[in-house]
């Protein structure tokens, strides 16, 4: 079996910590989770061509999540797929579809309405995941401001490799319930210990999942730290904290192959 490659194109959570952009994850060089205001620059510092995207899976609707889709649809219109040949999979939750409608006009007034033909909605709750054969999704509800539908996905590979992206979420059940049978879970870490909030982890909660599922490889992303690689003066911090063996706080443009057993950084 040829590895399965897993990116992070972006680390960072909204407000956009130094050396990081929003956070975003790119499977397989094709499906992306999620399309934050920073996904054409991601992919153009990774020299991927928005046209290369076949698939992506929205997990909410905070606008560091979504506001990049337009501009998406709009450099595939324009410039690299002129001639409207690739139709671009959405898989999102149930009422996502007018949002996105919605966002798309108020962005660029009736300039996408054909550009949206060329977008294959699917709300399923599960099924395989289209553009992507092998792969199968399961989408579920998480612990997040219920304003924006949040949810994570579970995706597994005809391999039988699984994968846990768990949106933007603090500690619930259906996360603490499924990442210990990951192979990977993407997981964000959205606040400081001392920010109270039960939507989003911070380090000791981290920590205790990690500790909890110690056979999953958990990929830390949508920090509030400055990238430590970062010569800009740090906002916040750039000390990382004391996570567990298990867990890797990524920066932007860091990948993995999966070779069947085991995580490796190319």
């Amino acid at each position: 079996m040829a590895p399965l490659t897993i990116k992070l194109l972006g680390t960072g959570n909204a407000f956009l910590p130094q050396g990081r952009l929003h956070s975003l994850l790119l499977i397989e060089g094709r499906a992306l989770i999620d399309c934050p205001p920073t996904a054409l620059a991601s992919l153009r510092h990774s020299c991927i061509s928005p046209s290369d995207i076949d698939t992506i899976l929205f997990t909410h609707w905070h606008g560091d999540h979504c506001f990049g889709f337009p501009f998406i649809l709009l450099e595939r219109k324009y410039i690299s797929d002129r001639d409207g040949d690739k139709i671009l999979n959405v898989h999102l939750p149930g009422g996502g579809i007018e949002r996105l409608r919605v966002l798309c006009d108020l962005a660029y007034p009736n300039s996408l309405d054909e550009s949206m033909n060329k977008v294959r909605f699917d709300e399923r709750e599960d099924g395989e995941v289209n553009g992507m054969p092998g792969w199968e999704f399961e989408r579920f509800p998480v612990l997040h401001d219920e304003e924006v539908d949040p949810h994570g996905y579970l995706l597994k590979h005809e391999s039988g490799f699984l994968l846990l992206h768990t949106g933007d979420s603090g500690p619930c059940e259906a996360i603490a319930s499924r990442a210990g049978a990951c192979d990977v879970v993407v997981i964000e870490l959205g606040v400081p210990e001392y920010v109270d909030t039960p939507y989003h982890f911070s380090p000791s909660k981290l920590t205790t999942l990690a500790n909890d599922c110690p056979a999953t490889t958990f990929l830390v992303t949508h920090t509030w730290l400055d990238d430590p690689a970062c010569e800009r003066p740090a906002i916040l911090t750039d000390e990382l904290p004391d996570l567990p063996v298990n867990c890797v706080h990524a920066s932007d443009g860091q990948s993995w192959d999966w070779d069947g057993s085991a995580l490796i950084s190319n």
